[in-house]
């Protein structure tokens, strides 16, 4: 073990130096649902199962957005070491267009959604509620959109710091708000559901004006926007970042959207397993983003190094992050399993509700390990642009497997929404191997490479 320590060593300390900044900022965007579950929680069942339906349709969208703009990373990564500064503006300006259409066309697609939430067999208590927060939700991704273009240009730069003061300071605001509106403090009437949905929007707004003035007027990256504009707009350039882009949205979006289907499928075994689940994947989501923020910096390590043409120093990065997550996950899964029976009580008091919640915290237990690898392994390959193998791994994993597993498991063989978490324990194990073989296949012909020539 300490012969281990001493070969990744300084890789760690560089890796957690870049990465803790971006696990908070990454985190920040979980903890808006979180809070919101958890201010609607103690106002009823209905509501908290209102809130998850609307957390889990919104989150397809949003990961969609995180993968799109993500598309930027690895380029100015790359650029950056290659030492190429004159063209990081051209890039921020071109993935600025790309996510403002993003923004719009998500934004048709929240609302869409929010209006056919009856057809997709939702319970007639739980629609007219989540309809109302996914309206505020969809006027609020626009501003993410922007907030994402600039904190992924900082943080390809290595600067992630000060996207994560900004997601602490929204969250903070989210939580304020959302309580004073939701409750009727300080003389405001009280609204409800409406209260958190107001409180996300104004979140959002701030942290993307906030995020694009820093980026825009700090003189540090003053040498990076000289060619910040939208004058000759390329469309080479355009397809070269949405084609990064867009397999990393659809890998966040094969895994998500298999989350985002249990809880429609636990909405048709009724509200109570529908509130159940949405406790436990809201916490089991906290550490995936948790574990997404090391991936965002392994993928940043391994775009510098790609760059630069350091393929030692790349693939001792990365494994030196793929220990960082192992670890971490590993005390995510103790804290699961010797909380899983008062961890539900920050929700919710429904002694049924929190049985149910307990059981299957047990089982994101089994999965944290699995969750962080897989999602190491997707971040490291983004960074060296290799998407298209990734995406299809994700597919397969989560589309093919762990989903039409979870429904047999859950209706046929009648195990419930424990039996639709089992499946998504199946595709996670099923995508960590697969991407880890695709790590070490692909890093190994770098380094071969590199010898023969």
């Amino acid at each position: 073990m300490k012969r281990i320590y001493e070969k990744y060593k300084h890789h760690y300390k560089d890796n957690f130096q870049l990465a803790y900044p971006v696990v908070i900022s990454q985190l920040g965007h979980t903890l808006v649902g979180l809070s919101d579950s958890i201010i609607m929680g103690h106002t009823g069942e209905i509501s908290l199962a209102a809130v998850s339906l609307g957390v889990g349709f919104f989150s397809i969208f949003m990961v969609a957005g995180i993968g799109i703009s993500y598309g930027l990373t690895p380029l100015i990564a790359q650029a950056n070491g290659r030492g190429e500064k004159e063209i990081c503006g051209r890039l921020l300006a071109h993935s600025l267009i790309i996510n403002a259409i993003t923004g719009l066309v998500m934004f048709a697609g929240i609302l869409i959604t929010a209006e056919n939430l009856e057809r997709m067999g939702q319970p007639a208590a739980v629609a007219p509620e989540a309809r109302i927060f996914l309206r505020y939700l969809a006027f609020s991704y626009l501003p993410l959109m922007v907030f994402l273009t600039f904190k992924q240009f900082a943080e390809g730069l290595g600067f992630t710091r000060q996207a994560m003061n900004i997601s602490i300071i929204g969250n903070i605001l989210n939580i304020v708000i959302g309580v004073t509106l939701v409750y009727g403090l300080l003389g405001v009437p009280r609204m409800g559901i409406s209260g958190v949905g107001i409180a996300t929007f104004t979140d959002r707004l701030l942290m993307g004006i906030t995020m694009a003035w820093y980026v825009l007027k700090s003189p540090r990256f003053r040498e990076y926007l000289g060619d910040f504009h939208f004058r000759d707009i390329s469309k080479s350039l355009l397809k070269k970042i949405a084609g990064l882009g867009t397999p990393v949205a659809l890998q966040y979006i094969f895994e998500v959207s298999a989350f985002s289907g249990a809880v429609v499928m636990a909405g048709w075994l009724g509200s109570t397993q529908q509130a159940a689940h949405q406790i436990a994947i809201n916490l089991a989501s906290m550490t995936y983003m948790m574990a997404s923020g090391i991936s965002a910096a392994a993928g940043i390590r391994s775009g510098n190094n790609f760059g630069a043409g350091n393929f030692s120093d790349l693939r001792r990065s990365s494994i030196a992050s793929y220990h960082m997550v192992a670890v971490m996950m590993g005390i995510a899964a103790l804290v699961f399993v010797l909380g899983s029976r008062w961890l539900p009580l920050m929700y919710i008091n429904d002694p049924e509700v929190v049985h149910m919640a307990s059981g299957l915290l047990l089982i994101a237990a089994f999965f944290q390990l699995f969750d962080g690898t897989q999602v190491v392994g997707l971040g490291v390959l983004r960074g060296l642009g290799d998407v298209r193998v990734p995406t299809v791994i994700t597919m397969i994993a989560y589309w093919v497997i762990g989903l039409p597993v979870g429904y047999i498991l859950g209706f046929p063989l009648k195990l419930g929404v424990q039996g639709i978490w089992w499946g998504l324990l199946l595709g996670l194990v099923v995508a960590s191997v697969l991407l880890f073989f695709r790590f070490q296949d692909f890093t190994r012909r770098l380094e071969r490479n590199a010898g023969n020539s």
